[in-house]
């Protein structure tokens, strides 16, 4: 019999981890995807988003598309329909917008050319009949036209949401509601904010529409029993206190808690499933934990710069004063969030514009500091703003245990304040 190999236990990876427990977040998508609702999956980066959908759904049962920040409306339904199975063709035929309609069919000859033979048209005894298939990629009545003449019936899973820019968002949100009042479709949207209603935020007629599922939410049992789910398939014990230890120091983020289990197993030794129970010795634990935040050390610093840098050189510089908000609060506070009055009260106090400042331009930044960092490549984000709820989010927990380490004077000084 084959032995359990450590890297498929603990740590990140590919494929879902052996260790995976189910928590309140599989119950809510398993009774979400029961009632017929659009799901969005939301939560901090690396908190098991990925991994809470593919453990819950069969690989044949859905189709995905990854969204990118140059995806307008247009591309992003495309996109769909080839992940659907159709090949696509521009056509010579403008749509009302002036962009191209595409032709669509559904697969490929022999000398590799798409064969247009889309539309559903008719039948002659068991064979179905049909015709090219023009359609506005932008018109959500063709695309569920489309859809249906495949007899589609998957889910349709759209990843990485928070890259896309703000109006394609909204474009999206608005034909979601669509979606769900023509068709029988379903979407899970998945995306790295810690707001609860972002999309009905975005289209307030998907209230009752939409289901959110927060993948962010690990408690201390959660991940006790995450790690002793692993120390079982590899036969090793690690001391209770050091787990305890791990998880608060970890702020509670699944990616540490991994990464830093399966960089201990290494370290003493078990790369693969265990003969006999094995103890770990977990005196090098602290190093190992700042081992794996320091990894991402570089990109911790790009971001300071990046953020501060902002899309252009201006006047006002706000966002580089939103970086320095930040590095002035608390690590408890910035927890829970920053709220936007909060980061207003410092900069009226501390700005060389004072209470001259217009509220305006900060919120304006505020909105802008995701596509900011997708611009600079800052990927995935790490600060994303609540508008919602008025708020500024670390949405990377490593970032705040790699800021507890710093000298937060000395970076105030690196970004130029």
């Amino acid at each position: 019999m084959d032995k359990f190999q450590t890297k498929d236990v603990f740590g990140i990876q590919r494929d879902i981890p052996l260790n995976y427990i189910e928590r309140e977040a599989d119950k809510i998508f398993i009774d979400s995807l029961d009632r017929g609702h659009h799901i969005v999956i939301f939560g901090s980066s690396k908190q098991g988003k990925t991994c809470l959908r593919k453990k819950n759904l069969n690989d044949k049962d859905y189709i995905t598309v990854h969204c990118d920040n140059k995806m307008d409306l247009y591309n992003l339904n495309i996109n769909i329909l080839k992940q659907a199975g159709f090949t696509v063709q521009i056509s010579e035929t403008k749509t009302i917008s002036g962009k191209a309609k595409i032709r669509v069919g559904f697969g490929w000859n022999l000398f590799g050319k798409a064969d247009f033979d889309s539309e559903l048209e008719g039948e002659k005894g068991n064979e179905k009949e049909y015709k090219p298939l023009e359609l506005d990629p932008e018109d959500i009545n063709d695309i569920i036209k489309a859809l249906n003449s495949l007899d589609f019936n998957k889910y349709i899973v759209i990843e990485d949401f928070h890259y896309l820019k703000d109006e394609t968002q909204v474009d999206f949100a608005i034909e979601l509601k669509a979606f769900h009042e023509n068709s029988k479709f379903t979407f899970i949207i998945v995306g790295v904010w810690l707001e609860e209603n972002r999309l009905i935020a975005l289209n307030g007629d998907l209230s009752g529409r939409v289901k959110s599922v927060n993948a962010d939410e690990w408690t201390d049992q959660n991940l006790l029993d995450l790690i002793a789910t692993g120390e079982e398939l590899l036969n090793i014990t690690i001391p209770e206190n050091e787990k305890i230890k791990l998880i608060e120091k970890s702020l509670n983020n699944v990616y540490i808690v991994q990464e830093v289990c399966y960089e201990i197993s290494i370290e003493n030794g078990i790369k693969e499933q265990s003969d006999q129970t094995v103890l770990i010795n977990c005196t090098n634990l602290e190093n190992i934990i700042s081992k794996v935040i320091s990894q991402h050390s570089g990109r911790y610093n790009n971001l300071l710069t990046n953020i501060s840098e902002g899309f252009q050189s201006t006047e006002l510089e706000m966002h580089k004063w939103i970086m320095y908000a930040i590095l002035k609060s608390d690590i408890e506070k910035l927890e829970i969030g920053l709220k936007r009055n909060e980061i207003n009260i410092l900069l009226q106090a501390e700005h060389p514009k004072k209470q001259d400042l217009n509220p305006g331009n900060l919120t304006q930044a505020l909105k802008s500091i995701a596509s900011l960092q997708v611009k600079k490549n800052t990927i995935p984000i790490i600060i994303d703003y609540d508008s919602s709820n008025l708020k500024l989010n670390i949405v990377d927990k490593g970032f705040l245990i790699w800021l507890s380490d710093q000298d937060k004077d000395e970076l105030i000084t690196e970004i130029g304040l």
